[in-house]
């Protein structure tokens, strides 16, 4: 059996551990969180490192694409060089593919259309093939990347703007610390609505979960949901606030959808790569399909 470890800076509340079987393959899937300790997650790296398959690193991102670019940031990569044989992944490196290819699935097989949908993705910049694919659907969508990761009262409402505005922060915002702008440890169990109108206007809420969970209203009514990184309390949660259906875009395990840092782990240590760079979109493509990678949808109304 391989195992994966996930090691993040969040709330250690939400640790959770499962065996999955992927092509044939049985894996531990395990998630140990550090309370937004980054000295804590570097010695937890250097205790398992060259013993688990792969690492996912998560509560933080390692990069950043604008444009062609692809930024670091400094504080993730202090963590990451603690692997020093175990290759470290973000989930980065499938965002691009897992997350594109959500809206067609769900277009194509389960009949939903975006045409008319007003969606808000809480934060963007990492999630661009996700934001490119709802906008090409037709969908309006609102960018909350200001709002929700800087507390700017300014929605950005074209991919042409977030692209510009990558551009610019992206240099900036990686040498920041992580806690600055993105909720870690406790953060990520305190609830504290912002920007309400925006979760209200739109029929879709989609993006990162620790942003969605700490901002949203006290109502999320026939709203759907899509994201990942949710336990079974959050659907609990979700549910109770009239949540219509959640899509995670990480299937279950175990009872819940990890992190896709986790799955891209889990898809590095399939492939036997000992370097992440060697792996190609394609080949995160091809490993996808032979995985038979699915998201989850839940219908919470029910």
């Amino acid at each position: 059996m391989q195992h994966v470890l996930s090691v993040s800076l969040g709330s250690s509340r939400r640790d959770h551990q499962a065996v999955e079987v992927f092509g044939g393959k049985e894996f531990l899937v395990e998630r140990r969180g550090t309370d937004g300790n980054k000295a804590r997650a570097i010695d937890l790296i250097k205790q398992f490192d060259g013993k688990v398959a792969a690492f996912g690193l998560g509560g933080t991102d390692l990069y950043i694409y604008a444009g062609n670019k692809r930024y670091t940031f400094r504080e993730s990569a202090q963590i990451a060089k603690a692997a020093q044989f175990s290759p470290i992944v973000d989930g980065s490196g499938i965002k691009n593919t897992l997350e594109r290819r959500l809206v067609q699935y769900l277009s194509t097989t389960k009949g939903m259309d975006f045409s008319t949908k007003k969606v808000l993705i809480v934060c963007a910049v990492d999630r661009f093939g996700l934001a490119e694919a709802l906008v090409n659907a037709g969908s309006h969508v609102i960018f909350g990347d200001l709002m929700f990761g800087l507390g700017w009262p300014f929605p950005i409402r074209s991919l042409t703007a977030l692209a510009r505005l990558a551009r610019y922060i992206a240099p900036i915002i990686t040498q920041l610390p992580i806690s600055m702008f993105y909720p870690t440890g406790e953060q990520q169990n305190e609830i504290i609505p912002k920007f309400s109108p925006y979760f209200e206007e739109a029929d879709i809420i989609a993006g990162d979960f620790h942003f969605i969970r700490r901002y949203m209203p006290s109502t999320l009514a026939d709203k759907t949901i899509i994201t990942n990184t949710v336990t079974a309390e959050d659907i609990d949660l979700l549910a109770a606030r009239g949540v219509k259906k959640l899509i995670t875009t990480t299937p279950s395990m175990g009872g819940r959808s990890f992190g896709t840092n986790i799955l891209e782990a889990i898809l590095v240590a399939y492939s036997g790569k000992k370097l992440v760079d060697e792996l190609s979109v394609d080949n995160y493509v091809e490993i996808l399909d032979k995985l038979a990678i699915e998201p989850r949808i839940m219908d919470l109304s029910v």
